[in-house]
């Protein structure tokens, strides 16, 4: 048996589906498909039914699923072990954050990490749910809550502030009583930037939701209605006004790690660059 076929064995039991677990792996849907079929060969077992919607294990695929879990945990413990361990800024770091930080502010403030040390390559994952540390999904991240896992570091290292802003156009030619509001659907619906506008707009009209920033930062540039933004994405873009601040909409930004990493020089180095970035972001001390 090839023990690196339990990777995408376990990956794929998690997902339930090829596309899914080949996203997660970084490989294609057919390498994942092929190597859980040498592990069913190589183990003479059926451990997938395949479904038209999904693999579905069999009695025996979600047994083994259990017992190769600890085997997986065992595998990422020594690979951190060795890259915590690392003195040099050379390899692969990857970094998890919300899709829309990742893709608009984030990703603009890497390309001074990246020309200081040529060797470092980054991953930049932006992704809804917070990637695993523990299975080394990211060695990274970025996120908008304190992390729950006990196991983990985190540090606060800056808040994401909000604002209701609208279209200049929009704003300067329709009274406000007549402005609709864009928000978030049921999906987001007690994020602390969707309580604060629902009871910002009471029984005003939500012309539009969506679960993706991006999708409602579009909608607010095209004349849309207002909308709840952060400041760091909204307020260098001339053709948007912010009408008032959102206060109560604020979001805690942590920086996390495993603690077998922290010491890791180029983790180390891709988290004191995150904390550069990210000084703009922090509240000033009071009577400083």
């Amino acid at each position: 048996m090839n023990w690196d076929d339990l990777r995408f064995f376990v990956a794929l039991a998690r997902a339930g589906s090829l596309s899914e677990a080949a996203r997660r792996l970084a490989a294609d849907h057919t390498t994942v498909a092929r190597r859980v079929g040498e592990l069913e060969q190589a183990l003479g077992l059926k451990l997938f039914d395949r479904m038209p919607r999904g693999w579905v294990p069999t009695a025996e695929g979600a047994a083994l699923a259990e017992r190769a879990a600890d085997v997986e945990a065992a595998i990422h413990a020594v690979a951190r072990f060795a890259d915590g361990r690392s003195e040099t800024i050379d390899g692969r770091v990857s970094i998890s954050a919300p899709p829309a930080l990742a893709s608009l502010w984030l990703a603009p403030r890497l390309a001074p990490l990246t020309r200081a040390h040529p060797g470092l390559t980054l991953d930049l994952i932006g992704d809804v749910a917070d990637a695993s540390l523990v299975r080394r999904e990211a060695d990274v991240a970025l996120r908008l809550r304190q992390p729950s896992d006990s196991g983990l570091i985190g540090r606060r290292i800056g808040d994401l502030r909000y604002g209701l802003y609208g279209a200049r156009g929009l704003v300067e030619a329709t009274a406000g009583e007549d402005l609709d509001f864009l928000g978030y659907d049921e999906r987001l619906d007690g994020v602390p930037q969707q309580l604060w506008l629902r009871a910002r707009a009471r029984d005003r009209r939500i012309a539009l939701v969506t679960n993706d920033l991006v999708t409602l930062l579009t909608a607010v540039r095209a004349g849309m209605g207002l909308a709840a933004l952060p400041h760091v994405l909204a307020a260098a873009d001339d053709g948007l006004v912010c009408l008032e601040e959102a206060e109560a909409a604020t979001r805690p930004i942590w920086l996390v790690v495993h603690p077998d990493l922290r010491r890791s020089a180029r983790v180390r180095a891709v988290m004191d660059h995150l904390i550069e970035v990210t000084a703009p972001l922090r509240r000033p001390v009071v009577g400083a």
